[in-house]
């Protein structure tokens, strides 16, 4: 089992910064990256970037390259989501999975995931 805690969330008006976290605990070894997602209200969850643990390779959406990072402290066991220019489509809750799938930004290749935490951007 991996568990997953996401911190970091909150109310920010557009056009600022907000970095997320993601702490994993437990078999974190059965992982060969992580991936933060998202899910706005009455819309289906998206991808929006992962990262290889040992590599630190990384892969995004579309929609968020050039405005987000995703970084990982090994030591830490700690996966960031960097967000920057945040808009007021950004406001959902983001969610961090762990999956053995690189790069993936299929939902159901994630096994593990955290219980989220709310990003909402105001004007």
């Amino acid at each position: 089992q991996v568990q997953l805690v996401e911190s970091g969330g909150g109310l920010v008006q557009a056009g600022v910064s907000l970095r997320l976290s993601c702490a994993a605990s437990g078999r974190t070894f059965s992982s060969d990256a992580m991936g933060w997602f998202r899910q706005a209200p009455g819309k289906e969850r998206e991808f929006v970037a992962a990262i290889r643990w040992n590599s630190g390779s990384t892969y995004y959406a579309g929609s968020v390259e050039g405005r987000f990072t995703v970084s990982r402290d090994n030591a830490k066991n700690t996966v960031y989501l960097q967000m920057n220019s945040l808009k007021l489509e950004d406001t959902a809750v983001y969610y961090c999975a762990a999956t053995r799938k690189f790069p993936s930004g299929w939902g159901p290749d994630y096994n593990y995931w955290g219980q989220g935490t709310q990003v909402t951007v105001s004007s």
